[in-house]
């Protein structure tokens, strides 16, 4: 656990951004807004990533606008991003797949 409250290096961040480009640091934060087919389609991503969270015990900020979906990372415990971030962030690009599987 000690290694998950390890803050990214920037290296480390700039990597991730480099390959999930559609992630953005803003704020502090990890955040992606996903455009979903149908306002349904949306919530069952958000489902679909809400159980990802209660795994991994790491819960997104989460809002939803009509088909868009904004998700947005950071480990508040400690004190900045962290793996824990970035790993939940790959796993709902993956989730969004396949809800969204034209893209």
């Amino acid at each position: 656990m000690a290694t998950q409250l390890t803050q990214l290096t920037p290296e480390a961040l700039q990597s991730f951004l480099a390959q999930h480009p559609e992630w953005k640091h803003e704020g502090g934060m990890i955040r992606r807004t996903f455009e979903a087919p149908s306002f349904l389609a949306g919530i069952a991503f958000v489902e679909r990533v809400a159980h990802a969270a209660e795994r991994a015990d790491h819960h997104p900020d989460i809002d939803i606008r009509w088909r868009k979906v904004t998700l947005a990372l950071v480990t508040h415990d400690a004190g900045g991003l962290t793996s824990r971030d970035t790993s939940l962030a790959a796993e709902a690009d993956r989730l969004f797949d396949e809800v969204n599987p034209q893209k």
